[in-house]
């Protein structure tokens, strides 16, 4: 597994050819919050297994993210509602070009996101 300062280094190359934007590597670092779409799982997913190896569970409060080490626990922010909840990274995408981060069906739940199916979030690392 790559340490978090070779995530960091990694990280800033990609920036550096415009392969991620700087947000995420704010996010990363803690010292601010990533913006952008989200959307969650679909149902049918329930029990797959995910980047890290845990089956998802649509009941449980993860999500995947591009780049954020497994386990990394972040904050989420739905902006339309106001509504948070704290989740763990435990997959790798979203797999949609314009969105930051996939959620559970529980984590979309307890923002208010189901019926609108994504919406504008914001991202905060909290511990990793």
């Amino acid at each position: 597994m790559m340490e978090r300062s070779m995530m960091r280094a990694l990280a800033a190359t990609m920036v550096a050819f415009g392969l991620l934007s700087g947000p995420a590597v704010l996010a990363q670092d803690g010292a601010g919050a990533e913006e952008g779409e989200a959307s969650y799982y679909a149902d049918s997913l329930d029990g797959n297994k995910t980047a890290s190896g845990a089956p998802y569970d649509k009941n449980a409060m993860t999500a995947a993210h591009r780049t954020l080490p497994f386990g990394t626990k972040v904050k989420v922010t739905y902006l339309k509602t106001g509504k948070s909840v704290e989740l763990t990274i435990n997959d790798r995408g979203p797999h949609v070009a314009d969105r930051i981060i996939d959620v559970s069906r529980a984590a979309a739940r307890a923002l208010g996101m189901v019926d609108d199916g994504h919406g504008k979030v914001t991202v905060e690392v909290i511990s990793d």
